[in-house]
């Protein structure tokens, strides 16, 4: 779920339309907006998490990825050096974020199951 968070942390930034307004409770304590569809969840395996990448890549569907080298960096800085030392169709994905129509995204994540 870590990694999940990590890679839709970036959609807010470029895409502003998937955030909704503020909040506040009844006190007025104000809140950070969040999103205002579903994020959904899903599952597969290096096969499919690979053709899923390189279809939203054909696609040119706004993306985040995560790869195995992240889990040992400690920052932002490295992190980004990880994923630029490796060819896309060589990242070691462990996971991947994608943003786009719904019937566009179906496409992308073709043969990965949603998460329970």
């Amino acid at each position: 779920m870590n990694v999940t968070a990590f890679l839709v942390s970036g959609l807010g930034t470029e895409l502003p339309e998937v955030l909704g307004e503020p909040y506040a409770d009844a006190d007025g304590t104000p809140y950070l907006p969040m999103f205002r569809q579903p994020v959904l969840v899903f599952e597969a395996d290096k096969e499919t998490l690979t053709a899923a990448h390189g279809r939203a890549l054909a696609r040119a569907l706004p993306r985040s990825v995560f790869t195995s080298d992240l889990f040992a960096t400690g920052n932002d800085r490295d992190n980004r050096a990880a994923v630029r030392a490796v060819p896309g169709d060589q990242l070691d994905l462990v996971g991947l974020a994608v943003y786009g129509p719904r019937n566009a995204v179906d496409k992308v994540i073709k043969g990965a199951r949603m998460h329970p």
